[in-house]
């Protein structure tokens, strides 16, 4: 291609949502399978943005890979993919429950399954049997997927001892109206591309590679900004139009990996967790007509920050610290006590603190009209009981926020570390 950085600067634009240091991002690179596709093209044009105009390709000759559809995230390493890449343009995620009878043993070929066909489909090649052709013409897109083990998928594989304790169930918080059906399951795959027919042709994989070892239990589809939308690289907006991520922790914090993932040795928790994290995965359903009516002064209000910019209430950008004691002339505070962003800041819950990688959602229209929209809410933290629970529970007693939204399905999930070279995700766990 005519300009190698390419890939990695969008890369770095989308990692911005998650604070991501530039070591973290996916390598560039193409498949044998996509190469072959590129053979004889000539040069890309570059606008002054730095983005693909148009191409200086003969009619007759393959043209190049964008740099969008070039980028590869690798399937091996110390952590699973999903987890510290930024924000993907399109996403599934989807839980499945073990056939009766499938056990350990059947679990096991099921990952074994799974994991290599990840690895195939990262690299941007095809299944290794049956594929579908549905992303033949495109790059991997810096596909990711990610697996996890559910609280039942241990009794169903006589695993009950290796049972992290931080998978126990999460508490009832009063403001939950959970579906059952929609929520838990016994294994948890999660699904992030930069194009949507490449995320929809792993999903279709993946669920054929299940077979008649587990059967799906639900599935959510997800969407967010693509990246290169934006002029200039930003935070990203969920579906009420707010900046939504500014305080995530970033990997150049001192404490990140301590509070993100589990560590190697001196933990509590199995070994076959070492270098892994646990998911909570909430469908938020944001009660859109309700907030919409509100003035832009009244949201913010709520947030505790500035729609237009992120900026807190206190003044300066969205980066500047928030002053909790500042009052108005009236001696109010500035900052609600109720609002959002007070609520969940670190250090107002004990350093409390979860990587948020949320997908936005659309489901339709429902019978009275109002849209079923809203946040696939899915965070990362070593411990969930130090991470998500604390931040939950103070939200549950006073968030302004709650009025206009509603939790409707939830799941944890223990995700282990990253597959080895030769190796598969959970091996440790199936056949230790």
């Amino acid at each position: 291609m005519a300009d190698q950085s390419i890939p990695e600067a969008r890369a770095a634009e989308r990692a911005v949502n998650d604070g991501v240091s530039e070591s973290a991002l996916p390598k560039e690179g193409l498949s044998r399978r996509r190469l072959l596709g590129t053979t004889g093209a000539t040069g890309l044009v570059l606008g002054a943005a730095g983005g693909a105009v148009g191409y200086a390709a003969r009619p007759a000759e393959a043209t190049p890979l964008t740099s969008l559809g070039a980028e590869e995230v690798m399937f091996h390493g110390k952590h699973q993919p999903g987890i510290l890449q930024g924000l993907q343009a399109r996403g599934h995620l989807v839980a499945f429950d073990l056939a009766a009878g499938a056990g350990r043993k059947g679990a096991a070929a099921l990952l074994r399954r799974w994991s290599e066909t990840a690895r195939r489909l990262m690299a941007g090649e095809a299944t290794a049997s049956d594929d579908t052709d549905v992303a033949r013409d495109a790059g991997p897109s810096a596909l990711t997927i990610t697996f996890g083990f559910g609280h039942s998928f241990f009794a169903r594989t006589g695993l009950e001892k290796q049972r992290p304790v931080a998978l126990d169930p999460l508490p009832a918080f009063s403001s939950d109206q959970l579906d059952k059906a929609r929520s838990n399951g016994d294994l948890w795959v999660q699904i992030g591309a930069d194009d949507a027919l490449v995320a929809f042709h792993a999903l279709r994989a993946i669920q054929k590679d299940a077979g008649g070892a587990a059967k799906i239990r639900w599935q959510m589809n997800g969407f967010n900004r693509s990246p290169g939308a934006t002029a200039h690289t930003m935070t990203a907006r969920n579906l009420m139009g707010q900046i939504d991520g500014t305080r995530n922790p970033k990997p150049t914090e001192s404490d990140f990996d301590r509070r993100i993932f589990v560590p190697s040795s001196g933990s509590t928790d199995p070994a076959w967790m070492a270098n892994g994290s646990y998911a909570v995965v909430r469908r938020i359903r944001m009660l859109l007509d309700d907030w919409e009516q509100l003035t832009v002064k009244a949201q913010e209000q709520v947030i505790g920050r500035r729609k237009a910019n992120g900026a807190p209430l206190t003044g300066g950008s969205e980066t500047t610290a928030m002053d909790l004691e500042k009052t108005d002339a009236k001696g109010d505070l500035v900052v609600p006590l109720n609002a959002h962003a007070r609520i969940t800041r670190p250090d107002q819950n004990g350093g409390a603190a979860m990587l948020r990688r949320p997908w936005s959602f659309h489901d339709g229209i429902a019978t009275d009209g109002t849209p079923d929209a809203g946040l696939l809410f899915v965070c990362w933290q070593a411990d969930p009981l130090r991470g998500f629970v604390p931040v939950q529970r103070k939200l549950d007693r006073g968030d302004a926020l709650s009025k206009y939204i509603r939790h409707e399905s939830s799941g944890l999930f223990a995700v282990p570390g990253g597959a080895a070279e030769g190796e598969y995700v959970g091996q440790g766990l199936l056949e230790g």
